[in-house]
């Protein structure tokens, strides 16, 4: 019975069990270093969401402040139209009021002139009449 099985020298068996010895040593290394790989991902992910979440607060504040120079500015803008509106109108009723005042010297320019005309042509007519 012995004869049939294969003669297998202690060496072979060494090298074998020395090689399943290495494989599970390099196996478990392995593993260590993707444990150790999940976990440095695990840290950089929450520092780089924290550093996210204060970038994030940071732009907002930098917005919000933005907004509020625009709304200061928009509403001296604002404020600054309402006074040039103003000024517009009271220039317009000054040239109303102008414009009315020119009419009506021009209408008592013209009634003189009426009254002249009429003078005139009355004294034309008397010296006609030989008065």
């Amino acid at each position: 019975m012995s004869d049939k099985l294969p003669k297998v020298s202690i060496a072979v068996i060494g090298v074998v069990i020395a090689q399943i010895g290495g494989f599970i040593w390099w196996t478990a290394q392995q593993a260590s270093t993707i444990s150790n790989l999940e976990d440095t991902v695990n840290v950089l992910t929450v520092e780089n969401n924290a550093t996210d979440k204060t970038n994030l607060i940071r732009d907002v504040q930098r917005n919000t402040d933005n907004l509020q120079e625009i709304i200061d500015i928009l509403s001296e803008v604002y404020e600054d139209m309402e006074d040039a509106d103003d000024d517009i109108y009271s220039e317009i009723d000054e040239l109303h009021q102008e414009t009315a005042s020119m009419a009506s010297h021009m209408m008592a320019i013209v009634k003189l002139q009426s009254r002249i005309a009429i003078l005139e042509k009355t004294v034309e007519f008397s010296r006609r009449d030989g008065m």
